[in-house]
């Protein structure tokens, strides 16, 4: 019988890279399967994904020719659990000729079979893996940093947790300087301690960041845009600010309200888009976590290496000019605004402030008293990346002041 796991997998892979869809896309579209089998599944195609450059050199010393994509992939299924997941050769051949044998592929069953034995002695030794697995133009981006962002995308990423004023954290975690606590890849978060009681939420710890530098007041009029799924509106609700979350989509504004509902938080949520939404009266604060290219989440979505394209930039550059312009508009004089973007590309960090400064009534601020010293940058702006804090979201976050 083929292996539940290997053909969710596969699935999973061609949802991603035939259909290009998001991993989290993909597995909303599979079948019931054990959840076991689900996360596996997830692991595996994921580990598939983050590492497709280096799989693919140790493959290609034993192909005459390029198979078609879908023998590919359960060649590199098959790859990734002899070299990546310790899978004993024997098991990892045979599923791997199960899979293809189920999904169509019974052909190539003999190929499989072959080269899969001669990978299960292969070595990652002398592979430049880093700069295999990251497309050469994301490299070329991130400068004298990407050799260490490339090695930290190699890893899984850690569970970090977002914890309600005066809430214990469950244990087993390891407490951030950011105050954020962290626990390790795949913990199963809703069978932690006090989750259904609310006491905390999943944030990375660079995502924390945007709604700590905003410095919320109690009572303060705080719009958080693009806000679902909800970390920083709760952040701000928490801190006791009067909050309206603004989101687009529907799907993600369900998950707001969800979580919103399981802290015990409450916030204003609107359904709009923020570029055109404007508010009864003006904001003592905006929060601008902005729609972008997210490639400073690859450690959690590493679909995004195979799912972005150099043209994405431009475009998502020019809609975070358009909700820029918008979040200053719904500013009183001397309101606050936070710009952030989980993104490591430079056209969607600083060369957006500081259009924004050339275009808008807007002026920097210098952010101080940053958790993570060494992500601030000299400009007054903050850019984590993966390689800090033992690997952390890459964000750029900028403060300013409407004039």
């Amino acid at each position: 019988m083929p292996d539940p796991t290997r053909l969710a997998a596969f699935d999973l892979l061609n949802a991603v890279l035939e259909k290009r869809r998001t991993l989290d896309e993909a597995l909303a579209g599979l079948p019931a399967i054990d959840p076991r089998d689900r996360a596996a599944a997830h692991r595996l195609a994921a580990a598939v994904l983050r590492r497709a450059g280096t799989l693919d050199a140790v493959l290609e010393p034993f192909l005459r020719k390029a198979p078609p994509d879908p023998v590919r992939a359960v060649l590199r299924l098959g790859a990734a659990a002899l070299l990546l997941l310790g899978t004993p050769a024997h098991a990892a051949v045979a599923t791997a000729v199960g899979l293809a044998r189920a999904r169509g592929l019974a052909p190539f069953t003999g190929l499989v079979n072959a080269v899969l034995r001669k990978v299960a002695v292969a070595s990652l030794e002398g592979l430049d893996s880093p700069r295999l697995d990251t497309p050469p133009w994301l490299w070329a981006s991130w400068g004298r940093d990407a050799r260490a962002i490339a090695e930290a995308h190699q890893h899984e990423a850690a569970i970090d947790l977002s914890l309600k004023p005066g809430a214990v954290a469950p244990p087993g975690g390891v407490a951030l300087p950011t105050g954020s606590w962290r626990y390790p890849p795949g913990t199963r978060v809703a069978e932690l301690p006090g989750f259904a009681a609310g006491d905390f939420w999943v944030q990375d710890a660079a995502a924390a960041l945007p709604a700590l530098v905003l410095a919320a007041r109690p009572g303060e009029r705080i719009a958080d845009l693009c806000a679902a799924p909800g970390g920083k509106t709760a952040q701000l609700a928490a801190a006791g600010a009067d909050v309206t979350a603004v989101e687009q989509n529907p799907a993600r504004l369900g998950r707001l309200r969800e979580n919103l509902g399981r802290l015990r938080l409450s916030a204003t949520v609107v359904e709009a888009d923020a570029a055109t939404w404007r508010p009864d009266g003006a904001f003592d604060a905006v929060l601008l976590d902005a729609p972008c290219t997210a490639t400073g989440t690859i450690r959690r979505h590493p679909e995004i290496l195979h799912l972005r394209r150099p043209r994405d930039v431009a475009a998502m550059a020019a809609q975070q000019d358009r909700l820029l312009e918008a979040a200053c508009a719904m500013l009183r004089p001397g309101g606050r605004l936070v710009y952030a973007v989980c993104s490591l590309q430079p056209e969607e960090g600083p060369e957006r402030i500081a259009a924004a400064l050339a275009s808008l009534p807007l002026r920097g601020v210098a952010i101080t008293g940053c958790p993570v010293p060494q992500a601030l940058t000299r400009e007054g702006c903050v850019r984590t990346t993966p390689a800090m804090m033992g690997g952390m979201d890459g964000f750029f976050i900028a403060g300013l002041v409407r004039v």
